[in-house]
C-alpha cells in the first residue's frame, strides 16, 4: 500500500519509529562530537556530506512526525531571531562567501539538534549521548596509550602528542586538551545522571565515571578545574531548590541567584589571584591580548558586527576572512576563534547578536532550572547543568557556536522550551477562553 502523497507505507512506518529515532539520535550526536576525527581522517568533505545526510534524515523524521509537532513548541524565538541575525550579516559582511558557509553549518549542527529535540525526550537522549562518549572517551584513552607507551611517538594528524606516560596534557580524538577537558566534563553530567536514574548497570556508571574523570584530569584543561568547580555548585544550589518546600522555592531561588551574583562579583573582583592560583597566567594573558584587540574592532562596527564566519580558519594555510586574518597578523598568532564565545559573536555579529545569543541562553537557562527544581525526577536536572557547563566553557571557549558544543546548547535550549514556553501558557489562555489556537495542528 501506497499513501495517497505517494510515499509507501513502510517508508513513514520507519521513519515514524522509535528505534528508527534511536538510530538518527546516535548517529547525529556521534557525528558531532567526532567531527574533528572524521574530518581529520577522512576529509572534510565527508564531514559535510555526513551532515548534509542527516539533515535530509532529519526533515524527513520531522515530515513523517508533523503530526506530533506544533508550531509554538518547533523552536524558540530567541533561537530563531539569533539565526535570522546571523543570516542578515551576509548583507554587510566582506566575505560573502565565508559568511554563507559559517551560517550553513551553524545551520546544520542546529538542524541536527533540533530534530534530537523534538524525538527523544530528556532520558533518551541522555542515554544515547552516554553511549557515544562512552565509546570516544575511551577511543581516545585507546589512542594516547598506543601512541604515549606502546608506540612511544605522536600522532600529528590527530594532533595527539603522545604524552600520557608523563601524565598529560593528552588530546585524544578532540583534537585538543581544552576540547577534551570540556567533553569529559560533559560526559561526568551525562554518566552521573545515567547511574542516578538507574538507566545503566552501577558497574557500567562506575566505569564510565572513571573514565571521564580519568581524561578530564589527564587533559591538564586549565579550564577543566573551574568547568567542574562551576558544575559542583550548580549541582549543589540545584539540589537546595529540589529540597525546598513548595511555599518556600521561590525564596530559595532568590537566595541562590544572589549568592550567585556575589560569587560571580567576588570572581572577577578576585580573577587575577584566582588566574594566578590555576597557573593559567600564560595562557590568559594571550586572551587577554586578543580580547582587547577584539574590543578595538568592535568599535567602526559596534551593532552589526563584521558579518558571521562561525570558526575563523578551519586549518594551516586555510584563508582567514577579514578583520581576522588582520588581528592575527597584528598578533603574529593564528587563532581559529576569539577564545571566548561571547567576544565571537560580539566581533562577528555586534552588540545586536550578543544581545540575542544572550536572550537564547538566559532563557534556556531560567526555563531548564524552573523545570529541574521543580519537577521530582532528577533526569530534569541534566539540562540546567549542561548549560552551565556550556556557558561557563564560553568564557574561555568559542566552542560553544561550533560543532557539538552549537548542538548541545540547541538540544538544551528547544528542551527548555517544551518543558516551559511563554507562548504555550497564551495558548491555554486562549483555549480557556474558547478560541483555537490556530498554529497547533489538528490530532
Amino acid at each position: 500500500m501506497t499513501p495517497a502523497g505517494g510515499t509507501p507505507g513502510w517508508l513513514i512506518r520507519l521513519l515514524q519509529s522509535a528505534d528508527f529515532a534511536r538510530a538518527f539520535t546516535v548517529a547525529a550526536l556521534g557525528a558531532g562530537f567526532a567531527a574533528m576525527l572524521i574530518g581529520r581522517t577522512a576529509g572534510p568533505v565527508t564531514l559535510v556530506t555526513i551532515v548534509v545526510a542527516l539533515d535530509v534524515i532529519g526533515v524527513a523524521i520531522l515530515i513523517a512526525r508533523r503530526d506530533e509537532l506544533t508550531l509554538l513548541r518547533f523552536a524558540p524565538t530567541s533561537l530563531l531571531a539569533f539565526l535570522a541575525w546571523t543570516l542578515a550579516s551576509v548583507v554587510w559582511t566582506f566575505d560573502e562567501a565565508s559568511t554563507l558557509s559559517g551560517w550553513l553549518e551553524l545551520f546544520g549542527w542546529g538542524l541536527l539538534a533540533l530534530v534530537i529535540a523534538h524525538v527523544r525526550d530528556t532520558l533518551q537522549t541522555v542515554r544515547a549521548l552516554g553511549d557515544v562518549l562512552r565509546w570516544l572517551l575511551g577511543l581516545s584513552l585507546g589512542v594516547e596509550i598506543l601512541a604515549g607507551i606502546l608506540l612511544d611517538i605522536p600522532i600529528p594528524f590527530l594532533g595527539v602528542a603522545g604524552d600520557i606516560a608523563a601524565g598529560g596534557p593528552v588530546q585524544g580524538v578532540f583534537g585538543t586538551r581544552n576540547m577534551l577537558g570540556f567533553v569529559a566534563v560533559m560526559a561526568l553530567i551525562t554518566f552521573a545522571v545515567e547511574w542516578l536514574t538507574q538507566s545503566i548497570s552501577r558497574r557500567l556508571s562506575v566505569f564510565s565515571l572513571t573514565l571521564a574523570g580519568l581524561l578530564a584530569v589527564l587533559s591538564a584543561s586549565p579550564t577543566v578545574l573551574v568547568l567542574a568547580a562551576s558544575v559542583a555548585v550548580a549541582t549543589l544550589a540545584l539540589g537546595l531548590v529540589r529540597r525546598a518546600a513548595p511555599d518556600q522555592r521561590r525564596r530559595t531561588q532568590v537566595a541562590v541567584a544572589t549568592v550567585t551574583i556575589v560569587v560571580l562579583a567576588a570572581c572577577w573582583v578576585l580573577r587575577h589571584r584566582i588566574i594566578r592560583l590555576l597557573d593559567a597566567a600564560s595562557d590568559f594573558s594571550v586572551r587577554a591580548d586578543l580580547w582587547n584587540l577584539i574590543l578595538d574592532w568592535v568599535r567602526p562596527r559596534p551593532v552589526q558586527g563584521w558579518g558571521w564566519h562561525g570558526v575563523w580558519h578551519h586549518g594551516p594555510g586555510d584563508r582567514e576572512p577579514y578583520p581576522f586574518n588582520v588581528i592575527n597578523f597584528t598578533l603574529d598568532d593564528t587563532h581559529a576563534s576569539a577564545l571566548n564565545a561571547y567576544f565571537d559573536v560580539l566581533i562577528q555579529v555586534g552588540w545586536a547578536g550578543l544581545l540575542l545569543f544572550g536572550a537564547l541562553c538566559a532563557v534556556a537557562m531560567v526555563r531548564s532550572w524552573l523545570v529541574a527544581g521543580s519537577r521530582r525526577s532528577v533526569v530534569h536536572a541534566w539540562t540546567p547543568l549542561m548549560l552551565v557547563a556550556l556557558l561557563v566553557d564560553s568564557m574561555f571557549e568559542s566552542f560553544t557556536l561550533t560543532g557539538l558544543g552549537w548542538m548541545m546548547l540547541v538540544v538544551c535550549a528547544v528542551r527548555a522550551g517544551q518543558s516551559r514556553s511563554w507562548r504555550e501558557r497564551i495558548r491555554d489562555l486562549a483555549d480557556a477562553g474558547g478560541s483555537q489556537d490556530p498554529f497547533t495542528r489538528p490530532g
